[in-house]
């Protein structure tokens, strides 16, 4: 819904300006000490392999922000400007572990071990007089780790692939889109 929440695009970017350069350690003690380097680029991944075998897909994204670890791993963070209960690691843990799945898998360039992915989350809280005429946004700020699962993103992403290329099912007689297609077709043939 193009156009429909305004404000989400500049307090998504004004949250990923605010942290970069960002020492992980001041995001959250949790986090093993890296400075924040990279913020809102490109990610491609190699064709992903399924049972050992390439197919023709690839992880294609932007993440918002990436630190480089002192250890040379790197920690991938997503911001999130929301108010939602469900603003889990759980629920975005897909979307986490794709970009991860890119960054150590990359169609070109350097492969980095990602060893850290989280969600930093800023709910906004009330407004605050900044200058003459001026205000702005309060936030509460929490991060939420995100731990890593492999072996579920894999099975995830093998079986949308699976259905990607699978044969489409046959209509049923009680669904207007599948017999909108399917006359649709016959007029092409």
């Amino acid at each position: 819904m193009p156009g429909q929440f305004p404000l989400v695009k500049p307090l998504s970017q004004s949250q990923e300006e605010h942290f970069r350069r960002a020492s992980m350690p001041d995001i959250d003690a949790s986090l093993r000490p890296g400075i924040v380097k990279q913020w809102g680029q490109w990610v491609k991944s190699k064709p992903i392999e399924i049972d050992g075998k390439p197919t023709r897909w690839r992880i294609n994204g932007i993440y918002d922000l990436i630190a480089h670890n002192d250890d040379g791993t790197v920690g991938l963070i997503d911001c999130k400007v929301s108010d939602s209960e469900r603003d889990s690691g759980e629920f975005y843990a897909p979307q986490l572990e794709a970009y991860a799945f890119a960054i150590e898998n990359p169609a070109s360039g350097k492969e980095f071990s990602v060893a850290s992915m989280g969600l930093l989350i800023w709910k906004l809280n009330g407004t605050t007089q900044t200058s003459e005429g001026g205000h702005g946004f309060g936030v509460i700020q929490n991060y939420v780790p995100v731990a890593r699962n492999r072996a579920k993103f894999q099975e995830v992403i093998a079986d949308f692939i699976d259905c990607l290329e699978g044969s489409l099912p046959d209509a049923g007689p009680e669904c207007p889109t599948c017999n909108y297609l399917t006359q649709r077709l016959a007029l092409e043939k």
